[in-house]
């Protein structure tokens, strides 16, 4: 499975399955067949109502010019109320995200809508298609203007392996009693390696969030423990704790 290094606010690098040029096009059909879908539909409800001839048979002109626009901007809107998807890549499972890790920001969504012109419309997709085929983390141009790419979304972890969980045992007894020192965030972003681990076998990743959260905490892992339990272990010691502290 082909991966890129996306390196989060935390200075920790991530590896993310990377959404592939047949995805991406793939993405981009459906979204296409349904415009046609609804403008088809749309011709046939003006048919039968008889809209078409009440406007001197103008009516797929205005379709044509009600669905240019739509079509025009669909990209954009979807993007920014749907964090990173539209219809086709929601179906596809894969969205757009910043490099940093995170959403991405409006202001990138419009970069990457604008850059559509030279991606597509001027070079008949050419362009688009060429520089995601070769470029290192499969990105359009309007991609690394932006600093955005696609990744996938699909999950290749089982539930055993989510460090993120409740911890339902009253008789818990947590080993790291400052864990509370970690925020949620910080406990999220232990969540996301463990399961990037999962799927990527990165070992080297589990080694680094290891020791910055040893770091952090100021303690050693215990003998007999692996950075992987260490993680798991101040996971559920986190959500414990703060569990009780409510």
């Amino acid at each position: 499975m082909e991966t890129i290094k996306i390196n989060t606010s935390q200075h920790v690098e991530i590896d993310y399955p990377v959404a592939g040029l047949g995805e991406r096009v793939a993405a981009y059909l459906i979204d296409f067949a349904m415009f046609l879908i609804i403008y088809f539909f749309a011709l046939i409800a003006f048919a039968i109502t008889g809209l078409e001839n009440r406007f001197n048979n103008s009516a797929t002109v205005i379709l044509i010019i009600v669905f240019g626009i739509c079509y025009v901007f669909y990209d954009l809107l979807c993007e920014v109320a749907f964090n990173g998807q539209s219809l086709g890549k929601k179906l596809l499972k894969i969205k757009v995200v910043s490099l940093d890790g995170g959403r991405a920001s409006i202001g990138q969504y419009f970069i990457r809508w604008v850059f559509r012109i030279a991606d597509f419309t001027l070079t008949a997709n050419l362009l688009g298609f060429i520089s995601v085929a070769v470029s290192e983390k499969k990105q359009r141009i309007g991609d690394i203007v932006a600093g955005t790419t696609l990744i996938r979304t699909v999950p290749a972890t089982k539930i055993e392996h989510i460090a993120f969980h409740p911890v339902d045992n009253e008789e818990y007894t947590p080993i790291f009693d400052n864990a509370m020192m970690l925020s949620d965030h910080d406990i999220e972003l232990i969540h996301e390696v463990v399961r990037t681990y999962y799927t990527t076998y990165n070992t080297q990743l589990i080694y680094q969030m290891a020791a910055k959260v040893s770091g952090h905490l100021g303690v050693n892992i215990p003998e007999g423990m692996n950075e992987m339990q260490f993680l798991k272990t101040v996971s559920s010691d986190y959500i414990y704790l703060t569990s009780r502290a409510v």
